[in-house]
């Protein structure tokens, strides 16, 4: 719960959305906070022929290969795919996979999956080892738009030939089983607009359902939790701290246990805040002995085109530590040099 403590401990202060956009011809803009932006001058066919070469190289050119996955951006990663196979055969993550090893292998192939493939990816690695990983299941669903979500059920029925939500019910159980399904349902209102006669029912409606009865009420926390926005979970949450003696995430801990507890607790999490959120992922991956290099991966992989800029920044908020220096500690050769370059200048 430090986490907590850094964004809940005392009185929730209003957060401004309205430094993430900017005017651009009169009309409000989202601010672009990714990392990786589209290369200037891309020309698919150069990069193409620029990355066989690198990977039929005697001894495999791996800076020329790094060069060019993390300076394009996705969509013109997607294109050099099809150039690729077009102009030699072969597909290109075929072609990596037979040259590259270890995590540089892995995170070269995350890099040339389209983002809901690479989600959809995910949540199979999740679903089928041996043992389910239960908190990716709600990192992705949690920080997905409804369009996103609704993509990776797509793509996940077409790359496995099963629904999405059959495999979340046969892995998964209970209360946890059901909150990842409502997720699922991609019904999340996702406007700005903030109600607060909505936010003080929903406070009131939490507290009702938790702390002020005997047992737990868990569909109305998951009802509200999946549904809401998160700049109106933001005023709930400052409404139940005006009715409670806790904020709700502590309510959360003492009320709740098990999956459900840290499912609901992550989505609160990114409620108030996504970027500190991934950044708490990214601090917990390199804390201690080891490192989990999957965490590494899924983060500054998915994010490096959304938030991941906000993401170095609450890092260095958190920690008092630059998240290029924690990879420098704990990664090396040129999968460190993929890492920092996602991270983008430091």
């Amino acid at each position: 719960m430090s986490f907590f403590k850094k964004f809940f401990g005392k009185v929730i202060h209003d957060r401004n959305n309205d430094e993430d956009t900017i005017r651009v011809k009169g009309k409000p803009k989202p601010k672009y906070y990714g990392t990786v932006s589209p290369y200037p001058n891309f020309n698919a066919s150069s990069d193409a022929s620029v990355l066989q070469k690198a990977i039929e190289s005697k001894g495999v050119d791996e800076d020329v290969i790094i060069a060019v996955l993390v300076k394009r951006s996705n969509e013109q990663r997607q294109k050099i795919k099809v150039v690729y196979e077009a102009s030699t055969g072969e597909r290109l993550d075929r072609a990596l996979k037979s040259v590259l090893r270890s995590d540089l292998e892995d995170i070269s192939l995350a890099l040339l999956m389209s983002p809901a493939h690479f989600d959809a990816y995910l949540l199979r690695k999740a679903t089928k080892r041996l043992g389910t990983d239960e908190s990716v299941l709600v990192e992705v669903l949690a920080t997905r738009t409804n369009e996103e979500i609704l993509e990776l059920k797509r793509v996940f029925k077409e790359e496995y030939d099963t629904e999405l939500e059959e495999v979340i019910k046969d892995e998964t159980s209970g209360d946890f089983t059901t909150a990842l399904l409502a997720m699922l349902k991609a019904n999340k209102d996702e406007t700005d607009e903030i109600d607060m006669d909505l936010a003080r029912r929903d406070a009131e409606t939490l507290f009702e359902s938790g702390e002020n009865t005997s047992g737990v009420n868990v569909s109305a926390f998951i009802d509200i939790l999946t549904k809401r926005s998160g700049p109106q979970l933001s005023k709930t949450f400052q409404q139940y701290a005006r009715i409670s003696d806790l904020t709700l995430p502590k309510a959360l801990d003492l009320e709740l246990k098990g999956d459900i507890e840290d499912c609901l607790t992550d989505i609160v999490k990114c409620s108030w805040n996504t970027p500190a959120f991934f950044a708490e992922k990214l601090h917990l991956a390199m804390k201690g002995y080891g490192t989990c290099e999957d965490t590494l991966i899924r983060v500054l992989v998915s994010r490096s085109e959304i938030d991941l800029k906000k993401i170095v920044e609450e890092y260095k908020a958190m920690y008092d530590l630059r998240i290029q220096e924690d990879i420098l500690n704990d990664t090396k050769g040129h999968y460190q040099d993929v890492l920092l370059g996602l991270c983008g200048p430091h």
